[in-house]
């Protein structure tokens, strides 16, 4: 006997046998769970959008006080020509 013979005849004798007592307010709990996980998802959601705005906004307001693309001053000055 296979090990996938052994299994499917042990899973035969499980639904042969006597069936366990489902609760009767399983489908509620199920829904108020289900429900409180949506939730949960987009309180998460909101809460990662208001991140990435608010890096955004913080990047855009950095970049117009540094102005990153300006070249900065150089520290020498250059050689003096003609004298």
């Amino acid at each position: 006997m296979s090990g996938s013979d052994r299994k499917e005849s042990e899973v035969r004798r499980m639904m042969e046998g006597p069936q366990p007592a489902v609760p009767a307010d399983l489908g509620v709990r199920a829904a108020a769970r289900g429900g409180r996980l949506l939730r949960r998802r987009r309180v998460l959601r909101r809460v990662a959008w208001l991140v990435l705005v608010a890096a955004a906004l913080a990047f855009a307001v950095w970049a117009t006080v540094y102005q990153p693309w300006v070249v900065p001053p150089s520290e020498t000055t250059p050689p003096l020509e003609g004298f």
